[in-house]
Order: structure tokens, then sequence, then C-alpha cells
């Protein structure tokens, strides 16, 4: 075995125990594959958004964000104040994460102006920062609610007057409130959004006096207003009326888009070739692994005729739009990284003196990374709330951090780095384990309980794992890099 294969199975030997574990307890757990996959996508829905808000303080060098508690803290407060006036469906949903946003924006500020007193201990700092949080937290609920601040709902105060009740039920508010807008709805506001965007990008444009491609600008109106056209008709509109999507289509969709993007890319190169053969060599596009992105479409496709497969791709229905919104995160992540505040976030987080010595302003970086992560994690915690549609309003919040640090540490990052695909396998192994290990117990030892302690161990076994193994790697060099950081 080389040396790089060897350094490969060790970088990534969490992942490949995970993989390990949720195999061998999905089979101990005797629970077909359509109870399994259902659960996990409802649970990947729930979880992402917020598993992924972990992203850009990792790169920004600031760790693990065990503050994302306060974020998850801002939501459920903004929550609360929308249930008791009365919100409810999408737009109470949307005026909510209004809501929320300016309390976590001001509460991320104060923790990254901390956060740059401790540098190198921000994880610690963020636990026990995410303690006194509570505590604020909990005198608000139990005591300022109702006791300072006067408020009359028998169905969300204690009978006392003062204090909010431990759980409050969203069912008659938010419950759903992403989860079950049509795609038709969708459809319709991003051809808006699209033609809006259009104009105003043209304004600026000709505004500033730059050059409009007209013909881009009309192409790409023109193919807007097709694909809007297309939901007048009638199966397309009655496809786009739910607001579930089944995993079976959502398969075939991916299919299908891929092969008519790989044509699309080809198409396009070929009439490079024509015009300019250097220019259409120089291009990132490669027909051969054009060609193999279409023979696994074909395969993909293939296997979905499969009747195990098919039986459990036909259970499972995905809320549309709370997906859309974790792969419009994932974009946001991907985008902000190429931008210059990306760049900057990026080498402070590789080494703090070399971006002081370029120039790059360390503290105030660090600072609006915790705020993107603290508003991130608040829109996730309403994401998740609204999906569960109960708020336990002591509890919902306390185990955010831990269980969203262990998801992106099982799919394989670090300390030090994290992306998309990371936190996306994480989120699919640490919850396969949750699903799957009480059964497993109650299956090998006749109780349940011996798995719920398992998965608990889990996570904070592999938070652990991961800081040790941080402090091993830094051990040799820890002190000349204090020095440097100085």
């Amino acid at each position: 075995m080389n040396k790089k294969t060897t350094d490969f199975l060790v970088q990534n030997m969490v992942v490949f125990l995970f993989v390990i574990l949720c195999i061998a307890a999905t089979f101990f757990s005797r629970q077909p594959l359509t109870f399994v996959v259902s659960e996990l996508f409802t649970r990947i829905a729930r979880n992402s958004f917020i598993v992924l808000s972990l992203i850009i303080p990792v790169i920004a060098g600031m760790g693990l964000n065990f503050g994302i508690v306060i974020g998850a803290m801002a939501a459920q407060l903004a929550i609360f104040l929308t249930t008791y006036w009365g919100f409810t469906g999408i737009s109470g949903f949307l005026f909510t994460a209004a809501l929320a946003t300016p309390f976590a924006v001001f509460f991320g500020f104060l923790v990254g102006k901390l956060f740059n007193y401790m540098k190198g201990n921000e994880m610690i700092g963020g636990l026990v920062l995410g303690y006194f949080a509570d505590g604020i937290y909990q005198l608000v609920f139990l005591f300022i609610f109702g006791g300072v601040i006067k408020m009359n709902n028998p169905t969300l105060m204690i009978p006392t007057g003062v204090g909010v009740k431990n759980t409050i039920d969203l069912k008659d508010t938010v419950k759903y409130a992403l989860d079950t807008v049509p795609m038709l709805t969708i459809v319709e506001i991003g051809f808006y959004a699209f033609l809006i965007i259009l104009a105003g990008s043209t304004a600026f444009k000709l505004a500033k006096k730059q050059n409009v491609e007209w013909k881009s600008l009309g192409i790409k109106a023109a193919a807007a207003v097709v694909i809007y056209a297309l939901t007048f008709i009638g199966p397309v509109e009655r496809f786009l009326s739910t607001d579930r999507l089944l995993l079976l289509s959502a398969v075939e969709l991916w299919c299908l888009g891929m092969v008519l993007w790989q044509v699309f890319q080809f198409l396009k190169w070929k009439l490079k070739m024509t015009k300019d053969k250097e220019e259409a060599l120089a291009s990132p596009f490669n027909p051969v692994k054009a060609g193999v992105n279409v023979a696994l479409a074909a395969i993909v496709y293939g296997l979905t005729y499969v009747p195990s497969i098919y039986k459990v791709l036909i259970v499972v229905r995905l809320p549309v739009l709370t997906y859309l919104c974790i792969a419009a995160l994932c974009c946001f992540n991907n985008i902000l990284m190429k931008t210059r505040l990306g760049q900057d976030m990026r080498t402070v987080g590789q080494s703090r003196t070399v971006a002081n010595a370029a120039g790059i302003n360390v503290d105030r970086t660090r600072i609006i990374a915790m705020i993107f992560s603290t508003v991130l994690a608040s829109w996730g915690q309403l994401i998740f709330l609204q999906n569960v549609g109960t708020i336990s309003t002591y509890g919902a919040h306390t185990q955010v951090g831990q269980f969203a640090i262990a998801a992106l540490l099982v799919g394989g990052a670090s300390v030090q780095k994290a992306t998309n695909k990371q936190a996306l396998l994480g989120i699919v192994l640490f919850h396969t384990l949750f699903i799957v290990s009480p059964l497993a117990g109650k299956e090998l030892f006749g109780d349940p309980v011996i798995g719920e302690y398992f998965r608990v161990f889990v996570s904070y076994g592999v938070i652990a794992l991961a800081l040790a193994m941080h402090a091993w790697k830094k051990a040799p060099g820890g002190k000349k890099e204090g020095k440097k950081e100085e």
C-alpha cells in the first residue's frame, strides 16, 4: 500500500468507520429500507441547513462553531413572538426569518468580538458562551415574558401568567409552512424574481454606461418566458401543483437534466471548435468526462427499474422548497469563497500573520464570518422547527451545536477544513445511525435504550476524536505557531 493510499485512509477513517457502523446497524435493525430512507430524507431536510452554517467559521479559522446555539436562540425568540402575534403560513415563516435576522446579526457581532479576544480558543469559548447565553435565554422566557412584559395568551404562557410553557404547538401557525409551498408557486416566484434581477442588472449597467449584451439578454428573457409558459400546460400544471416531489421523479429529473446539460455543453464546445480551435481546446469542457457523466445518468436511471430500489423511490416525498433552500446555501458557500471576502476568510483561516501582512483586517473578517454563521444557524433552526411542528422552549436549542458539529465531523471535515460535500455526507451517515441504532439495540439486546446511549456516545465521541487528532497534528509545531500568531 503506497503512502498516498495510506494518507487517504487515515484522513477519512472516521467516514469509513461510520459507513461500516451504518451498514451493520441497518442490517441488525431489521427495518425495511423504505422506512430507513424515508426517515433519512426527513432528517436531511430538517438538519442540513444548520450543519452547512458551520462551514464559514471553520474556513475563517475559528474552528467548530459551538456558538450556533445562540443563533438557534434568536430563531426561537422570533418564532415565539410571531406565534404570540398570530402570524401563520409561509408569510408568517418569512416574517419570522426577517425578525430573527437582526437578533442573530447582533448576537453574531457580540460573539465575533468576544472570539477576537480569545484567538485559538474559540471552540471552548463558544461552548461556555452557549451555556451563559442559555442562562439569559431562560431568564427571558421564565421571568421577563409575563413578569416584566405582560402577555395574555393561555396557550403559550404558564397558567400563573409568568413564563412560557415548556412546549409550544406550531400546528396553527408555521408548521410545514416551508415544506408545503407548491412547486407551481416556486416557479412563478422564481420567474418574476429572475425578470426583476435581469431588469435591475441591465439598468445598473446602463447607469454605469457599461456595455449591455442585448442578444444574450433577450435569449435569457425568452428562455424564462418559455419555461414559465410551460406551467400552463395541463399535465405540467398538475405535476407542479403538489408541494412534495417523489424521490423517483427527482432522480428522473436529475438524469434528464444531466444529459441535456452535457449535450448543451458539447454543442457549445463544437461551435467553438468551428470558430476558434485553440480557444475550444483551452476550455474546461472535456468530451470524455461528459460521456462518462451521460453514462452515469443512464446507469442511475436504469437502476430505478430494479424492484427494491423502485419501491424505496416511490415512498419518499421531498419538500421541494426546503431542499431548494439547502441547495441555495450550498451555492452561497461556494460563491462566497470565490469573492474577495471569501478569499480573505480563507487567508485568515490559514494564517492570521500572513493575512495581517497582506493588509486584511483580521478581526473584522472574523466578525463577519461569525455573523454569517449565526444568521444562517437561526434560519436553519426555523427550518427545523417548522418541520417538527413544536418547540421545546427550554430544550430545542441545547444540543443544536453538538449534533451539527458531530454530523460535520462524521463527513470527514476537521477543525480547519470543511466543505459542502463533507457536511452533506456527514448528515447522511450521522442521521442514518441515529435512525437505526435504537432499533438495532432493541433487536440485539432487547433494549432500545442501549441504542440511544450508543448514539449519544457517538455524537460526543466524534467531537472528542476530532479535537484529539487536531491537537496531535498541531503538537510538534504548536509553540512555534503560537509565536507566529503573536
